[in-house]
């Protein structure tokens, strides 16, 4: 399983791929809001020269031709760029019409495996599944991406699965689990996953044996 960084920071981005572990990025309005005097599509170009993988960046138009029209402006800004669409009716007509012109979408917003299947019938090359927002009212977020895991298998889609809405390192190892492609995590996420006490404790150790081994005698 990939692991994409959800997040708009460049900071924040240049330090994760630093260690080595991330493989594309994620953003949305929300996180592209958080980012002060920074142009849309500058903010995305410059991701997209720090990561070497896809770039996902997300219409705000609702209907057909907006989405179509913003989605073709946001391909021009590098060849990594993947366009976000959202689940709904106009959403999977630009779908279609963009995967037929060769422009990945990742549909957003999935919530059921019912919708999974609209989205990978329409063509989409990411599906991404909010898990965090399913458990917030109740549901079983993995059980329901475990369903759209063996929708894909049984059928042979082509589209990746994608978790999102990531709360905590759990979420991530049972997205591992249940056969998820990709799972895009926050920056905060990311560092936790680093984090185990007995690490911890084993590199203090192994320190205080060797400063005792360098001052023998």
């Amino acid at each position: 399983m990939k692991l994409f960084l959800d997040t708009a920071d460049v900071s924040q981005i240049r330090e994760a791929c630093s260690w080595g572990v991330i493989s594309g990025v994620t953003t949305n309005p929300t996180l592209v809001s958080k980012q002060k005097n920074m142009d849309f599509k500058e903010l995305v170009k410059e991701i997209c020269e720090i990561v070497d993988g896809p770039v996902s960046a997300e219409v705000v138009s609702l209907d057909v031709d907006g989405m179509v029209k913003e989605a073709m402006e946001f391909s021009k800004i590098d060849p990594r760029v993947v366009i976000k669409i959202p689940m709904t009716k106009e959403g999977m007509s630009a779908t279609k019409r963009l995967s037929s012109e060769g422009i990945r979408v990742n549909v957003t917003l999935v919530f059921s495996a019912a919708q999974a299947i609209l989205a990978a019938e329409a063509g989409a090359t990411y599906i991404s599944l909010f898990m965090g927002r399913l458990d917030d009212v109740g549901e079983d977020s993995i059980a329901v991406l475990e369903n759209i895991v063996a929708m894909k298998e049984n059928y042979g889609f082509e589209s990746q699965i994608l978790a999102a809405s990531i709360r905590h390192p759990y979420h991530v190892v049972q997205a591992a689990l249940v056969g998820a492609d990709v799972a895009t995590v926050p920056f905060a996420v990311l560092e936790k996953l680093f984090n185990h006490p007995l690490t911890d404790v084993g590199i203090k150790r192994f320190l205080e044996d060797w400063n005792r081994y360098r001052n023998r005698g």
